[in-house]
Parts: structure tokens; sequence; C-alpha cells
């Protein structure tokens, strides 16, 4: 019954989906956006401690509800540690109404043919059932595009499935992230390719093979319409990809049915150095922000 309330808020629920998840290659650069220089860590788990402080500050907040916030993708350390006397994924169901997925890639291969296929991932052996076992509804996993070479989009979308498909055998819902890089020339041309490779392999999918996407806010808008449509799609939702969030939001409110799944837009303005009311109100007009450019288009 859960997983079923789970399901129908991803689908059905006006909102969008916070990401949560910066990677340790990631992190200090999110920590620097948010006021912590990288002086004020001595080790890896000092650094991970203070993304954690900054990630329960604004799951806590009061604007983070699954009023607007239908779901929020974690790092696996968040996972594993709690928030409010509650492991992460438990709170944030049971106390914030918001569906937990975790990021479940170990980080990107050098680059070939134009794309950057994910890291082998003998952890899914081990993650998936942890996952299962922490209430998490779904996962998600990060691919690069960096040209519009057909062979490398091949290569990225088919591992993309491969992994989805040992997913969905642990009961749990995939979001698939070809990532198009946002700096490419051709851009636009990479977008369709990326779709029509999405589709083939949609199209192969049993009818109770039920997957998420997660895309670069497109070029032209409603370039992914029929990935939006499609049976097997339960959510489209769309990252910033270095955009700023005004941007995302204007590129987001122009395609019909994608919801947001943003991170660096989501915690533009934040800092450290803000008091609970000034960080409160900073969160909350952010997810308004969002929020609106979702639900508009």
């Amino acid at each position: 019954m859960i997983h079923q309330d789970m399901a129908e808020q991803v689908r059905n629920g006006n909102g969008f989906v916070a990401a949560l998840d910066q990677s340790g290659g990631s992190t200090p650069k999110a920590l620097a956006a948010y006021g912590v220089p990288s002086d004020a860590f001595a080790s890896d788990d000092e650094m991970f401690d203070l993304i954690h402080d900054m990630r329960s500050r604004i799951v806590n907040a009061p604007a983070f509800t699954g009023a607007k916030v239908v779901g929020a993708i974690l790092f696996e350390m968040t996972m594993d540690r709690k928030i409010g006397g509650k492991p992460s994924a438990q709170y944030l169901w049971e106390d914030r109404r918001v569906v937990p997925i975790l990021k479940i890639d170990k980080g990107l291969m050098d680059d070939a043919d134009g794309a950057q296929l994910m890291k082998p991932m003998e952890h899914l052996e081990t993650i998936l059932p942890r996952a299962v076992q922490n209430g998490v509804f779904g996962t998600k996993m990060r691919s690069v595009i960096n040209a519009p070479n057909p062979k490398g989009i091949a290569a990225n979308v088919a591992q993309q499935f491969e992994i989805a498909k040992l997913v969905l055998e642990h009961g749990l819902v995939p979001i698939l992230e070809p990532e198009i890089n946002i700096n490419m020339m051709e851009k636009g041309d990479a977008e369709i390719l990326l779709r029509d490779e999405v589709l083939r392999h949609l199209d192969q999918l049993e009818p109770d093979q039920i997957v998420m996407l997660k895309l670069t806010l497109p070029e032209e808008a409603n370039i992914y319409g029929p990935l939006v449509a499609h049976p097997n799609v339960m959510r489209v939702v769309a990252l910033s990809g270095g955009y700023s969030r005004a941007e995302a939001n204007a590129r987001l409110a122009k395609n019909s049915g994608i919801i947001a799944s943003f991170s660096r837009a989501l915690t533009e303005g934040l800092s450290a150095e803000q008091d609970d009311d000034a960080f409160n109100l900073t969160l909350s007009t952010t997810i308004e922000d969002i929020f609106a450019a979702s639900v508009s288009g």
C-alpha cells in the first residue's frame, strides 16, 4: 500500500522532484555554493557531515513537503543517515510526505564516441536490496552525452536500460538520466537522436516495466512529448544541467507534462550564514518558483 501511495504521488502529484544527491565529486562545489569553503573540513567524513547538515536543513524547512515537492533523490550516505531521528528515507515519506529515491551510479567513464557511460556498478547486488529495506521507491542513474554521435548515444541509452531492468527486478522504479551536455554544439540534433533511441528501447519493454526519465531541458519545446505520453513512462522530469534557475524555469514551463528535478537551481541562493528565517524564506520562494514552472507545463 505504501508503494502504491508513492506511485500515485509520483505519477499524478503536482510539484517537482528535488535532487539532493550530490556525490563525493560534486559535494565540495555544492558546499562552496552554500558558503562552506574547502578549508572548513579536513576529511571526507567531515565534508559529508556538512553536506548532510545542509540537506537536513532543506528537508526540514516548512515549505519542503509533498504539497509541492513530489519526491527527493538521495545520495547513498543520506539514505544511511538519519533526519529527525529516523532513517532519512523513512523520515521523508512519513514526516514530509516526500517520496524517497536513491542515486545508484558511481560516476562516469571517459568519453567515447561523444558519450560518457556509467562506471561499472558491481555494488548493485547489495545497494538495491538495502534500498528496498529502507523504504526507497525508486533509483536514479546518470550518464552524459557530449556530442550528437549516434553510436555514443545508442551505447549510452542501452546501458541505461540494461541497469533499469535490474532495478525493476527488485520492485523499484528506475529513473534513467542520459544527460545532454548543455554546452555542446548541435544540442538540438543530439536531443532528436536521444528521443528516438529512448523510444526504441521503451517499445521493447513489457507492459509492467515502468520507468521514469530525467532529461536535459530541450532546445525545441515538447520534443520529448512522445516520451511523456509513452505507456511505460511514469513521469518525465527535467534536470537544470547548469542553467540558472530563471532560465531553467522558463524552459521548463514551455514543455508540457514535464516537471523539474533540479539540484543547483534548487539550492541557488541558500547559505550556511543565513538564519533560519532567511533560509526558509529563500527556499520557500525557490520552491514556489520551481513548482509554478512544473505545473504550468
